[in-house]
Parts: structure tokens; sequence; C-alpha cells
């Protein structure tokens, strides 16, 4: 991988750019760790907030490659998603923590790392993700991105928390990570 993040990374199928994510690091007022999970949402993919058309919510989705998508869940907790090819994004769905961890235990009210950024909505919470990222590019600060060092094993499977198009293989993880939101199944034979 090369030495810096650019547009044209973005400017791919959203699975590709999901996978090729785990390992990168991502800071956010330099508070972050690296990237260990991840979820892909194609604009044909009925599970995807752009299936239907632009909307006012997720007009960010429908911007160039590198833009913010910052949405609410159930009315409770920010989700954060970077835009790749028009229409389809993907979720950060967990980061091993390694920057800023007291600020982060702060804002989580936690001293369980294991538990500050495993899932979008802890994620989201760490590091101060809200609405007022929503459309801003992922190159632009307050956000740091940089890409991976070497090799990652990824385990990959199907995404969670969504009830259409659960068969989609699109989750993917850092093989062993202990920050993950949940563990991928064993490979069967």
């Amino acid at each position: 991988m090369s030495s810096l993040i650019t547009p044209a990374f973005f400017e791919r199928d959203a699975a590709t750019v999901a996978e090729a994510l785990i390992g990168s690091f991502l800071k956010i007022d330099g508070v972050g760790g690296k990237i260990v999970e991840t979820e892909a949402y194609g604009r044909d993919d009925p599970a995807s907030h752009s299936f239907g058309g632009k909307t006012i919510r997720n007009s960010s989705m429908f911007g160039p490659a590198g833009t913010i998508y910052v949405y609410k869940s159930y009315g409770l907790h920010w989700c954060l998603n970077f835009v790749c090819e028009e229409a389809s994004a993907v979720l950060i769905r967990a980061l091993e923590p390694s920057s800023g961890l007291e600020t982060m235990r702060l804002r989580r009210g936690t001293l369980n790392d294991r538990i500050l950024c495993a899932g979008p909505g802890r994620l989201c919470q760490a590091l101060a993700v809200t609405q007022h990222l929503n459309g801003r590019s992922v190159f632009s600060r307050p956000l740091c991105l940089s890409p991976r060092q070497g090799v990652m094993e990824v385990s990959k499977g199907p995404r969670i928390g969504i009830s259409k198009a659960t068969d989609l293989p699109w989750r993917f993880g850092a093989l062993g990570s202990i920050y993950l939101s949940r563990g991928f199944p064993s490979p069967t034979c």
C-alpha cells in the first residue's frame, strides 16, 4: 500500500475499500487507533441507506469518494461511514484504541480499553463523532487517516445488526483482534 491514502483509494466498490481499510489508522483530533472492523454497503444493496434514492438524511452518500457520512442509528448512536463509489459507503465498526486513551476513557466512562471502540456507537462516542462531520472530506481536519503498515490477515463474514441482505459477506475484521464488536464465525471445511 502507498504511504498515503488518496481519493483514488475510495473510488472503488465498498467491499474492496472496507477490506483495504482494515489495519489503517484513524484519528480525530489526535484521538483514535487502528481500524479493526468494517462493513460495506453498496448502491444496489437493500441494506444500504442509499438503496431507495437520495434523501436529506443520506445526501452525503451521493457525494464524492472520501466524503464522510454520519447518521444516527435508532436515534441513539452516531455511526461513521466513508463514501466510496457514488452511493456506497463503508461503516467503521471498531478500532483498536491507541492514541488519546485517557480522552476516550473519559468520553466513554470506562477503563476497559477492549470495549472503548468496539462497535460503531462506542467508536463514535470515544472519538466524539457527531453530525458535525457529516458531508466533510475524510482528507480534511480534524480527521487523519493513514494506511496500514505491512500485511494484515482479514476475516470476512456476514454483516450484523441489519435485517436485509444479511447473507452478504461484507463485514471485515482483523483476524484475531480482541477489539472487534463481535467475533467472526469459525471457518468450515
